[in-house]
């Protein structure tokens, strides 16, 4: 099967150095940017297209790597050419294949691939997705095929009903982006301490590094530290004497979470009236 790729951005420099590692034929690039699809040739040994119609031409399969906000003008363009029996993919982690307007009419198959993970780079971050999960949600035709493509990659899969995106991504948004507005806030408290950026920055890395890699390795419950695994009711409650307003909503929604991890950590230990005490501040809101 011969794939191309219709954007040259991040994530379609990534997935087509990718694919093309493992032996899948990736036919090129289209891009709007015919300099970003030159550069992504290159840099995966495959065609650069000038036009959709020959890109089109010569992919059995389309994967639309292009911004949320234009997946819908792309595929408005690519639907006037014929598209009989070919997969239509795009990659976003919240919209759902439903965006192939008509695409059941042209005889061809759409469907939403996202790889669960921040590319962050378009030169390095092909040699770090084989473990990203792929979630896929489209055409029931071939689910399976397509599954089945990724696992050969070496990536583990899941179906997603088109119904789920929104919070499937919800998901993603949390253990990615959010915590790095974590780090932000704890750079910042450090700040309002006397530390200058940098050596906040600094400061916080090992101890944000190490928790992360524990987590990823054994998981968020054994993982747990701090004062809310303690059951620490004294130091939580000198915490928030100090937060300011914002910055103490946060603090205590997510000790709630944090309690409820600690009680299957620890079934033994009584956290009803740090429970308590949380809820307590949460009803002050």
């Amino acid at each position: 099967m011969r794939i191309g790729f219709v954007g040259a951005g991040k994530v379609g420099f990534t997935l087509g150095r990718y694919m093309s590692e493992r032996n899948v034929c990736v036919s090129g690039y289209y891009s709007r940017c015919k300099e970003s699809a030159r550069q992504a040739s290159l840099f995966t040994h495959t065609k650069y297209y000038e036009t959709l119609e020959e890109i089109i031409a010569s992919s059995d399969a389309l994967f639309l790597t292009v911004p949320d906000g234009a997946i819908e003008d792309v595929w408005n363009s690519i639907k006037r050419y014929s598209l009989t029996g070919k997969f239509i993919c795009h990659c976003s982690g919240v919209m759902t294949s439903a965006v192939f307007s008509e695409i059941d009419q042209m005889g061809a198959f759409g469907y939403s691939i996202h790889p669960l993970f921040a590319v962050h780079s378009k030169l390095q971050s092909y040699q770090e997705i084989s473990q990203a999960y792929f979630t896929i949600e489209g055409s029931e035709c071939y689910l399976d095929f397509w599954k089945e493509f990724f696992e050969n990659l070496g990536n583990p899969v899941r179906f997603i009903r088109a119904e789920q995106k929104v919070l499937y991504h919800s998901a993603a948004v949390f253990a990615s982006n959010l915590v790095t507005g974590l780090f932000e806030t704890g750079v910042n408290l450090l700040m309002a301490c006397g530390f200058d950026r940098e050596s906040g920055e600094a400061a916080l890395k090992p101890l944000f590094l190490h928790n992360s890699q524990s987590v990823a390795s054994v998981g968020a419950k054994d993982a747990l530290t701090g004062p809310v695994e303690r059951g620490d009711l004294k130091t939580i409650q000198k915490h928030l004497n100090v937060l300011p307003e914002e910055e103490r909503e946060i603090y205590v929604r997510l000790s709630e979470v944090l309690t409820d991890i600690a009680k299957r950590k620890h079934p033994e230990r009584d956290y009803d009236e740090l429970s308590q005490f949380l809820k307590g501040m949460e009803n002050l809101k």
